[in-house]
Order: C-alpha cells, then structure tokens, then sequence
C-alpha cells in the first residue's frame, strides 16, 4: 500500500510539470522575443538593450532616421524618429515595446 501512495504521487508530481509547461499563450517579458510591438505606455524596469539594439527594434517596428536615444531613469530609451513623414518622440521599454507620444 505504501509503495502505491509513493508511484501516486509521483505520478501527480510529474504530471503537473508537463501540463505547466504546455501553456504557450501566456507572455513572459524575460523570454526573446524578435517581434517588434507598438503599446500605449512604456513599462518601467531595468533595460538591458544597448542603444544599437534600442535603434535597431525601432527601425524594425517601421520608424527611420531614429535619433537622440537615451535612457531615462525608469528604464526606458527615448528619442526621435520619422514615420509616415512626421517626426514623433518614440520609446523603447525593457520588454522591447515601442512607445509614441
């Protein structure tokens, strides 16, 4: 009986790890991501893009002649840049979300 209670909840242990990790829809800002995405507000945290790596994700996002980056004290590169033929103040948080305000 007592080997039985051991193989059960083993099993229940092990189980659970696969099912946790079969959620892929859920966003982790830690994970790579290369896609390029336009959001309302900056989140704040520690921003680990170098400024090139900064300039090169909003490029990708479709801005050009981006400029002037620096980063702010919540983490955040900011600057100038053209889209559409307008200049517009542009963001960049740790998650690698562009801002535009």
């Amino acid at each position: 009986m007592r080997n039985y209670l051991i193989a059960a909840a083993a099993a229940c242990v092990l189980s659970s790890g696969a099912y946790a990790q079969a959620d892929t829809t859920s966003h982790n800002p830690a994970t790579k991501n290369s896609n390029a995405h336009t959001t309302a507000a900056a989140a704040k945290g520690r921003n680990s893009f170098t400024e090139a790596q900064a300039q090169g994700r909003i490029a990708k996002a479709g801005y050009t002649d981006v400029s002037a980056l620096t980063k702010n004290e919540n983490g955040v590169w900011q600057g100038t840049a053209m889209k559409a033929g307008a200049k517009v103040n542009i963001g960049l948080d740790y998650k690698g979300n562009v801002t535009v305000r």
